[in-house]
Formats: C-alpha cells, sequence, structure tokens
C-alpha cells in the first residue's frame, strides 16, 4: 500500500536538507562568468578542495505547498499537509516571471539527488503549456514544476541571426528541489518511488496564456486564485472560464463584453451596475 503524505514528506524533508548541506553549485562563476561560460549550474559535493564552498542550504529558498491525499489520487484522509519545495536563482533574468498557467520555453535536466539523470531537454528548448487544456487531460507537468517556474525570470532580449536561428539574452538560470508529493510520488517514473528530485532550469521565454482567446489572460479566469482555474465556471456550464469564450452564458462573448466598438480591450474591464462585478462575469449586465 501506498506511504502516508505525512510519513513520506518527513523523509523526503530530512533527505533534502542533508543534500542542501553537504553540496554547492558553481555559485562564483556565476558571479563573476570567466570567458566564454555556458552559464549552466554545476552540482558538487563539499569535501576534500571543495571543503570551503558555501552549502546548498545557505542559499536556497523555500516554498510551502499544501497537498491533500485526494491530490494524489489516495484513499487515505490526510488534507493540507505542508511540503517544503526548494529553488535557487543562479542567474535572475531580464525578462518576466510566468505564472502557473502561461506557456514557457525552456531547457531543463530532472535527477534524483543521487546525480541520475531521469528526463531533459537541455540541448534542444521546448514549450511547455503549464495549465494545459481539458482534452489533454493536464499539462503533463508536475506540480512542484508548476509551483517552481514562478520564481525565475525569463530572458530579455530576444536576438535573430542571419540563419533562422535566435538568441535569448539574459535568462533566468536556477534550480527546483522537489519532494516526491509534489512529483511522482508511489510511481516509479524516475527511479525507485518517494523519491524526491531536482531540476535545472534555463528559463528562456515566458507567455501570458490565454487558453479560449477572449482577451482575458487564463491567471485571471483563476477566479478563486487557487491556482487551478479548472473550477472556475460562472455559468455552470461545465466548461472552466478559461476555455469558455462566453463566461457569463449570456450569448454575448467574453471578448465582446471587454471591448470597444474598435476591438480593443478595456481596462479595468468594463462594470456597467458598479457593483463590483465585471459585464463579462454577469448576464444581463
Amino acid at each position: 500500500p501506498p506511504q502516508s503524505l505525512t510519513e513520506t514528506i518527513a523523509e523526503d524533508d530530512a533527505e533534502i536538507k542533508a543534500y542542501l548541506q553537504t553540496h554547492f553549485y558553481n555559485y562564483e562563476e556565476f558571479a563573476s562568468p570567466p570567458a566564454n561560460f555556458d552559464f549552466k549550474i554545476d552540482i558538487d559535493t563539499i569535501a576534500g578542495d571543495n571543503a570551503g564552498k558555501t552549502a546548498l542550504a545557505d542559499q536556497v529558498s523555500a516554498h510551502i505547498v499544501n497537498v491533500s491525499s485526494t491530490d494524489l489520487g489516495l484513499e487515505l484522509e490526510e488534507i493540507n499537509v505542508p511540503h517544503t519545495m526548494y529553488y535557487l536563482t543562479a542567474n535572475e533574468g531580464g525578462g518576466m516571471n510566468p505564472t502557473q498557467v502561461d506557456s514557457v520555453y525552456l531547457r531543463y535536466e530532472g535527477s534524483l539527488l543521487n546525480g541520475s539523470v531521469f528526463d531533459s531537454s537541455t540541448g534542444s528548448p521546448i514549450w511547455f503549456d503549464l495549465q494545459g487544456t481539458l482534452t489533454q487531460g493536464n499539462s503533463g507537468v508536475i506540480r512542484g514544476f508548476k509551483e517552481g517556474l514562478p520564481n525565475f525570470k525569463s530572458g530579455g532580449n530576444i536576438v535573430d541571426n542571419d540563419d533562422g536561428t535566435f538568441v535569448v539574452e539574459d535568462y533566468g538560470v536556477g534550480l527546483l528541489i522537489i519532494p516526491s508529493g509534489l512529483a511522482y510520488f508511489s510511481g516509479t517514473q524516475v527511479g525507485p518511488s518517494y523519491s524526491p528530485i531536482i531540476f535545472k532550469v534555463e528559463l528562456l521565454v515566458s507567455n501570458t496564456a490565454d487558453h479560449d482567446r477572449d482577451g482575458v489572460p487564463t491567471i485571471e479566469e483563476d477566479l478563486d486564485g487557487d491556482k487551478n482555474p479548472v473550477d472556475d465556471d460562472t455559468d455552470e456550464d461545465g466548461l472552466p472560464n478559461y476555455l469558455d469564450t462566453d463566461d457569463d452564458g449570456d450569448d454575448i462573448s467574453t471578448k465582446d463584453e471587454i471591448s470597444d466598438e474598435a476591438g480593443n480591450i478595456i481596462f479595468p474591464y468594463p462594470d456597467s451596475d458598479g457593483n463590483g462585478i465585471p459585464d463579462y462575469l454577469q448576464p444581463n449586465s
């Protein structure tokens, strides 16, 4: 039978803290980049010639996420068990922070704490839709990845080359250290069950998502602010607002209700009766 969340997070937290105390990354190269530095994170053990290095534990930041047993399809009744993940910013980046529902273009490498790599796109960047759609089922991105990426910034200028390629300048580089309850838990996709994992991340581009193209960004269609727009359905038609082009079901499209005659989006969104609820969220307004 699967372990409980409480039991697993205690084991994961102890393992992660021990790892953070005994490992460091090439922070000196990021602080003073040598010629031709590739801005990639290298992690090594604090020992021997590296005995004086600053441990990851002194450089990471903590991010707490509550996890319930139902989130993982468990029959055990555990509600809002705090899970601490950690992130480290090696290079801040010159762009914007994505949200948990945006699309991102990045390179990444996932490994176990023992250094065994289980997934990688470091050769070629890849696009991720962090939210996904109902037809996709989900984005295929683990929760810790979605929770962690907003702590990084994307790149700054995008420079087009003459050969059809492009270069992103000053992109965000960092680490995500994730307990198994925010990753694969009892699954064996990465190796042993209940395995904490690490992602090295290079965040190149971040795009604000508008999945239904109604003019309202997907993050704003998460009305209850729980980072899950799937459960926000104003007209209760079975289609969440972020995929519904008529959020209040009044047969006037959301885009028409927030645009002027020229088709320009009006900010703040029109609220004809001044009750604090935009017209596009209340029928017959």
